[in-house]
């Protein structure tokens, strides 16, 4: 079973950015959100959150200087 079988998954994948990294990205900050909804605010939400924003920026600086 591939990840683009799920019928919600497979069409984001479709109309995303031709980028695994960042479609995976996009999926996991609304997951990420949800999560702290849930849990709440703690010290480990707070660093996760902050953690995913400074990957996701990193990596957009990366995908900009690499073309």
């Amino acid at each position: 079973m591939n990840l683009r079988d799920f019928p919600v998954v497979g069409d984001l994948l479709e109309a995303g950015a031709e980028d695994r990294v960042f479609d995976v990205l996009l999926l996991v900050g609304p997951l990420l959100i949800l999560f702290i909804a849930v849990v709440g605010r703690s010290v480990l939400t707070s660093g996760g959150a902050i953690i995913y924003i400074l990957f996701f920026i990193l990596y957009i600086i990366y995908r900009g200087t690499r073309q």
